[in-house]
């Protein structure tokens, strides 16, 4: 794409505003920044959009966002009329220009012949994919950048079972970007005069009592809050953005009578002003909901991210210190949390299954299989888990009553098809429950699942590669490691490698080589003779190559020191 025929196309297409039109005059002596904001569009991948917000074609924007709606509305209308009328629902986070957006989405849509369900504010997505569900519309749209720091917004699609977009049905929409113009191509309509003529609805109070009878019918053990409710405290912190309402609002519900909201970071507000980066991933993001803990006694924190898909929990140690449980950790702890409680109450499926990804922690399988669970991997992102849910219970093979990847992500029950905080907020705080009362914390329940299946232990490196050779490190770093793959890591033997791009195994001794069942997927694994697996891929969203170091030890100085030794050759890595 010619980028100074791209910026000169934006500046003369007379639909900018004065604003808009000042923004790229302002940049006209700068051709470096003109080619990063035009050099190409954002790509539409299985999750949709994600990028800073400028104007410009390789941004977020009003016109990037009827662009896309444009397309995904043609891939929609091409299922007929019944499309049209299931319509789709639409949803948005905290972030600024949300609203915008998402009404922007709404006038396209309409404008289509496409009804549409939006909701009145802001709602966490597991909402969105349960609105979609239970309304049998036929697509969805979420306005989020999800854990992305404040300068991004995203654009995320669903489809009727709920779940993000399936592969085809995006390249689909891809397809279509490529032949729309991004200002003369565009149907739209304003958001009044569709309203007016009853294509657009809006969503509220209704919606959330429906979907919070859905999360409430998960509690799996009634009385374990209410047995601890006067002593048990919790401190719960949104990050500025969806969970405010619903997760407080569940936990009350449930029985909880000492809550605590960090009130600072239960202030909606898209610029995130007491943190850097709102990922509940990322722990110094709590510590104003430490310093509440302290005060006050509390064992357990939960904190959600803005969209309310992923949450995190920090819980107090024997010492008084508030310490980190990592996605993986905290998996881990809530499955066989929740398959014993499933188990002593009768609730337990017998063709019960477990999913996770493949760079979630091997334990998960262990602790499953442990109660005569099978547990399943698929790719990274939940549009696969979802995909993999629909075919287990589809064909009849098994009910899956657990779901999660590492990064901090859960889904539970059947009434969403992506990650939920909500809902396991609930169950993680029905956990710490059961624990106080036999005067165990979540890490107490932890270290004995170590002692038990022993010492496993995960970290993972992210390897930034901004700017515009970001997307060619990356690439080459790929590259490399295909063709010139390490016969050693950390001075420990490679003994099989797994491309999940073309799924082959090779066997590293005989040189054998066989297929597996996934593939498909820019992901390379490395299995080591010592049990270790170093799996590597590059992000989805965000520019950077992505490394896990999933490995076990027989005592915990053991599984601490495999991970400081292969972290060391992460950190050698270079495109």
């Amino acid at each position: 794409m010619d980028y100074q025929k791209e910026y000169q196309k934006w500046l003369t297409s007379g639909v900018l505003t004065d604003r808009e039109r000042a923004e790229l005059e302002a940049i006209k002596d700068d051709p470096k920044e003109i080619e990063s904001r035009f050099y190409g569009p954002l790509e539409f991948g299985t999750a949709g959009l994600r990028g800073t917000m400028a104007v410009g074609l390789h941004h977020m924007n009003l016109y990037v966002i009827r662009h896309a709606t444009q397309a995904f509305a043609n891939v929609i209308c091409a299922e007929g009329e019944r499309a049209r009328e299931r319509g789709v629902a639409i949803c948005m986070d905290c972030r600024n220009h949300g609203m915008e957006f998402a009404r922007a989405a709404a006038e396209v849509c309409a404008a289509n012949g496409i009804k549409v369900r939006i909701f009145e504010s802001l709602r966490p997505t597991p909402e969105l994919s349960f609105a979609v569900r239970h309304y049998g519309c036929q697509a969805g749209i979420n306005v989020t950048a999800s854990h992305n720091p404040k300068e991004y917004n995203g654009y995320k699609v669903y489809w009727e079972d709920g779940a993000q977009l399936p592969p085809h049905h995006a390249a689909a929409i891809a397809a279509q970007l490529e032949k729309i113009d991004i200002f003369t191509g565009i149907t739209s309509m304003p958001y009044d005069e569709a309203m007016a003529k009853g294509m657009i609805t809006v969503m509220g109070e209704e919606t959330d009592e429906a979907f919070l009878k859905e999360v409430m019918a998960m509690t799996i053990d009634p009385a374990a809050i209410p047995a601890v409710a006067d002593s048990f405290k919790l401190v719960y912190t949104p990050f500025h953005g969806c969970g405010h309402k619903l997760v407080p609002e569940a936990l009350r519900r449930a029985g909880v009578k000492h809550l605590l909201c960090e009130p600072k970071q239960m202030v909606i507000d898209g610029d995130f002003p007491t943190v850097k980066s709102p990922n509940p991933e990322n722990p110094e993001g709590f510590y104003l909901a430490v310093d509440l803990a302290r005060e006050n006694g509390v064992d357990f924190i939960l904190g959600t991210d803005p969209d309310s898909d992923r949450v995190g929990i920090m819980v107090r140690d024997k010492e008084g210190a508030y310490q980190v449980i990592t996605g993986n950790q905290t998996g881990v702890v809530l499955l066989d949390y929740m398959l014993g409680a499933m188990q002593r109450t009768g609730k337990l499926p017998g063709n019960a299954v477990a999913l996770k990804t493949i760079v979630t922690t091997e334990m998960a399988r262990t602790v499953a299989e442990s109660y005569g669970v099978p547990c399943f991997d698929t790719f990274t992102g939940f549009k696969f888990i979802a995909e993999k849910k629909n075919a287990l219970e589809g064909s009849g093979e098994g009910k899956v009553v657990f779901s999660y990847e590492e990064s901090y992500g859960y889904m539970l029950g059947d009434f969403v098809r992506d990650k939920d905080a909500v809902t396991a907020s609930l169950l993680l705080t029905e956990m710490a429950a059961y624990y106080a009362a036999k005067g165990m914390t979540v890490l107490d329940a932890l270290q004995a699942l170590f002692e038990k299946h022993g010492f496993y232990g995960e970290k993972t490196h992210n390897l930034v590669m901004p700017g515009l050779d970001g997307l060619a490190d990356m690439a080459k770093l790929m590259k490399n490691l295909r063709e010139n793959p390490p016969a050693e890591i950390g001075g420990v033997q490679v003994v099989q490698r797994k491309d999940y791009q073309d799924g082959s195994v090779v066997d590293c001794a005989g040189g054998g080589k066989s297929a597996m069942e996934l593939s498909g997927s820019n992901v390379l694994r490395f299995e080591l003779s010592d049990g270790t697996s170093i799996i590597v891929r590059p992000s989805g969203t965000e520019p950077k190559i992505k490394v896990y170091i999933l490995t076990k030890g027989r005592d915990a100085a053991e599984r601490d020191a495999n991970v400081a030794k292969y972290s060391r050759w992460v950190e050698t890595l270079t495109p």
